[in-house]
Order: structure tokens, then sequence, then C-alpha cells
């Protein structure tokens, strides 16, 4: 029997709108946080939830529906996040994911926060004063012993 997907392993679509949901639930009630959502559409949770099923190896639904990285960079271009900001959205979301009951073993956990860190500093670069450009990049995946190559 082969390995499951990252996606898989966690719960498919189902556990990572789990996550979103319970996420940004916090979020809106972050006071270093909930500025920076304060103008968040409805459909926001959703699309991170298929931002994340994709980088995790699920359906590449937010390439196909919603632009691929190049909308996603887009989102956070001139947001000037900062450090702050930026590690308290990865408390938030770990918690979230505890919440959300995705796994807890220690081999899920470290891969997803792997993503979750790098992916939080792909977010600063992008908001900052010299983002790199958006159309630079495909939708990162990343899988059990693999993760993308460093292209800086």
């Amino acid at each position: 029997m082969p390995t499951p997907s990252i996606f898989d392993w966690a719960g498919g679509d189902a556990a990572f709108g789990r996550l979103t949901t319970v996420f940004y639930t916090r979020v809106r009630q972050d006071p270093l946080l909930a500025p920076v959502f304060a103008e968040m559409d409805e459909q926001h949770a959703e699309h991170v939830a298929v931002w994340l099923a994709e980088v995790f190896g699920g359906p590449a639904r937010y390439t196909q529906e919603l632009g691929g990285h190049a909308h996603m960079a887009t989102k956070h271009l001139g947001r000037g996040i900062t450090e702050a900001q930026r590690r308290r959205w990865v408390t938030l979301l770990m918690d979230a994911a505890d919440e959300a009951g995705l796994p807890a073993d220690p081999e899920f956990r470290a891969v997803f926060a792997y993503y979750i860190e790098w992916g939080t500093r792909m977010a600063l670069v992008y908001s900052g004063d010299d983002p790199p450009p958006v159309q630079a990049a495909d939708v990162p995946r990343w899988g059990w012993n693999q993760t993308p190559p460093w292209t800086g």
C-alpha cells in the first residue's frame, strides 16, 4: 500500500475546512490579527483551505479555480505584515490544528509546521517593500520527505 499524501493523512478537504473555520474564528477575535483581516471576504477561510489542500497533495483546485501562486502572492502585496503578526498567525493556526482534530503524530505535525513556517515567511517577503515577481513560482507541493527547492 503506498504512503498516503499529507492531504489524505490529514483527513482531506473536510480536515482543512475544519482547520480554517476554527482558525479564522480565532483570528477575528485576536487583537493583533483582527485588523489585518477586517475586510476579509466570506470565502477567505474556504480559499485558504483549498490552498492548503493543494500544497499538501490534494486536488489542484486553488490553481484551477483561483489563479494559483500568483493569486495568493498578489493578496499579500503591500500589506506590510509584521514579524509579530506572522508569529501570532502561526501560533493560532497550530492551536486550530489541535482543535480541528488534525493528526497529532510527530511526522505529520513536523511537515505541517515546516510548511506553515515557510509559507508565513514567504507572506512576509511578498508583503514587504521589495517583493519578488508574483509569477515566479507554482503552488508549492509539500510531501513527507520533500519540500520545494530554494529558488532564492
